[in-house]
């Protein structure tokens, strides 16, 4: 049986892992605030800050990457596009990360798969919400430019992600998977 020591020594790694990696997280979302990058398409970006929660999936589990992204979202939303970018971030997020898990579990899927799904699920869920908001489902035909550019937005994030991976020792999450 673990020593109450070791128990809290692997608690205040836990806590401090995911406190960086939210860190992380928020500075790509500034990050991306701040690029000039407009590809001229609305609702079009990389999503920097997947990396970091795809990452946290496969190296911590899905609470602790669910909780990362949580954080961000609500932080980002505040500090850098004010509510109504809060809600469309919240929902894209929300669905991102509910296929991104369902696909992972499946075992089917690599790191740049899941990284793919969770990039078109999150343009999906912004776009549900648009929708809903004004009202209109003509906006829908916008559907095939988000898919295209969350596929490849998700790949790229995926690539890099499943490089780090491949390249985090274990041992730095201690027993948090």
């Amino acid at each position: 049986m673990p020593s109450q020591d070791n128990r809290t020594s692997w608690t205040t790694q836990r806590i401090t892992i995911t406190a960086m990696l939210a860190a992380l997280a928020l500075i790509f979302s500034w990050i991306e605030a701040i690029l000039p990058f407009q590809p001229g398409l609305p609702g079009v970006k990389l999503g920097l800050a997947n990396f970091v929660i795809v990452t946290a999936m496969y190296r911590m589990n899905n609470r602790y990457a669910f909780g990362i992204n949580m954080v961000r979202v609500v932080l980002a939303g505040f500090l850098f596009s004010g509510l109504s970018g809060l809600i469309y971030s919240l929902a894209g997020s929300l669905l991102s990360f509910l296929v991104m898990a369902l696909t992972k579990r499946t075992g089917k899927f690599s790191v740049i798969g899941v990284s793919m799904a969770g990039g078109v699920a999150h343009n999906v869920g912004q776009l549900l919400i648009a929708m809903l908001v004004v009202s209109n489902l003509a906006l829908g035909y916008y559907l095939p430019v988000l898919w295209f550019s969350g596929m490849a937005a998700g790949i790229a994030v995926g690539i890099g992600a499943a490089a780090l991976i491949r390249h985090l020792p274990v041992r730095l999450f201690g027993s948090v998977g």
